[in-house]
């Protein structure tokens, strides 16, 4: 990789497997499972080179993805929340939007409340039960995702770039059976 190539990569991180000056390198995970395996030696650490490695990613990635969230003014968990009624359409309860983020309904209720007060998120009361409400995007709010989306797509392809042709979709593939099984053993022990 040549200089100019990583002073444009995303966030100023090296590619994964490349120092600076051209060897090679192991990642955090690789590092830990080379410590772990002197001193359990028996020990099937095949768990921690997945988990590990997928918690570690989350993390970075949460911090980088952040970045045009923030410059928004939004979180994360804000965005997938106008995301979801944009993409969902209509109205939806706080349950179901809850079901379609993976977040509690207290978690809901926060969050809708602070996208009201900054005018992008409604919410109608129901007629027969008042105690439920129905929430929408407004057309601020419709036309603030719609514009943030597209952003936040390519900022996530570019972090994403450095895996080679067909890999992106080959990953993908993988963590669906892996989520698929986890959905199938722990969904209803989560949440």
């Amino acid at each position: 990789m040549t200089r100019g190539a990583y002073d444009q990569s995303v966030g100023g991180v090296e590619p994964a497997g490349i120092d600076r000056k051209g060897g090679q390198v192991e990642d955090a995970v690789a590092v830990a499972l080379r410590q772990w395996r002197q001193v359990l030696p028996d020990a099937d650490l095949d768990a921690i080179a997945v988990i590990g490695r997928l918690n570690r990613c989350a993390a970075l990635l949460q911090q980088a993805t952040d970045a045009p969230l923030g410059r928004a003014g939004v979180n994360r968990a804000e965005y997938d929340l106008l995301c979801a009624l944009l993409r969902v359409g209509g109205e939806l309860t706080p349950g179901r939007l809850a079901r379609e983020t993976f977040a509690s309904g207290a978690a809901v209720t926060k969050r809708v409340r602070r996208l009201e007060q900054l005018g992008l998120v409604s919410r109608r009361v129901d007629e027969r039960d008042r105690r439920v409400a129905h929430l929408s995007l407004t057309e601020r709010g419709r036309e603030f995702v719609l514009e943030l989306v597209p952003e936040q797509l390519a900022y996530e392809n570019a972090l994403l770039a450095g895996l080679a042709p067909g890999r992106e979709r080959e990953l993908a593939g993988l963590l669906g059976e892996l989520l698929l099984m986890l959905e199938g053993r722990l969904g209803g022990l989560i949440g």
